[in-house]
């Protein structure tokens, strides 16, 4: 795949064979971010842990202090007092029965997140094959099958992001823009990284953080050394 000449030059200040400290990092993927728009940066965190074993799944969702910089979308599926709660919340989207065909026939997307109650989920159940591959199925480890609506909504509207092993045991999440201040990233990714090693399997063995790694859209991959977070 041929480069450009922008990635050539922003490639030249990594130093491939050097794990760096989280600021330096960070600096570097700022530097590095040289795209004519605002780059997301999002961290690569690969686990010493078997994601195909029930008892060493990690998942879950935490707020990022500063947010990710993107404006998110948020569909609630409720029902009753729930809809007014969810819409005061701020969601952008309230329904029930009726959006099962309109998500499964008319093939309508415009939402980022999927909130529920519990008595709503017979209904959301109907579209997993639809949902689960987008990983948009609610989940109550991540907070997005609850009763109080009105709190995952605000929490999700604030920053907050869901983060799983993908089949390589690799977690993949944004951290931010490439216009965030230096703090403000470092500040999420600590926050990021301080939830996952929380949520360490008692199943898993070894090095937990084999390996972590910051990018921008289009930038190169800036490793992070490990030894300094756990």
């Amino acid at each position: 795949m041929k480069r450009g000449k922008r990635y050539s030059n922003a490639i030249k200040l990594v130093d491939r064979t050097v794990q760096y400290d989280v600021t330096e990092a960070v600096n570097l993927v700022k530097q590095t971010a040289v795209a004519k728009f605002d780059e997301t940066i999002e961290a690569h965190i690969r686990l010493g842990v078997d994601g195909r074993h029930a008892d060493q799944q990690v998942r879950g969702a935490v707020v990022l202090p500063h947010g990710t910089g993107k404006t998110v979308r948020v569909l609630v599926f409720a029902k009753g007092d729930k809809v007014t709660e969810a819409e005061a919340a701020g969601a952008d989207y309230v329904g029930g029965e009726e959006l099962v065909p309109k998500i499964q026939n008319e093939g309508w997307f415009e939402f980022d997140v999927v909130v529920a109650t519990p008595d709503m989920m017979g209904v959301v159940g109907r579209l997993g094959r639809v949902l689960g591959p987008k990983g948009l199925m609610p989940n109550p480890k991540a907070g997005t099958v609850t009763m109080d609506v009105a709190k995952a909504v605000k929490e999700i509207k604030a920053g907050k992001i869901e983060y799983r092993l993908d089949k390589t045991n690799i977690i993949h999440v944004p951290i931010g823009k490439a216009s965030f201040s230096s703090e403000q990233l470092v500040e999420n990714f600590q926050t990021l990284i301080g939830a996952i090693i929380k949520a360490k399997p008692a199943a898993a063995k070894g090095q937990y953080l084999r390996s972590v790694t910051l990018a921008s859209t289009m930038g190169p991959g800036i490793k992070i050394n490990t030894a300094k977070l756990s």
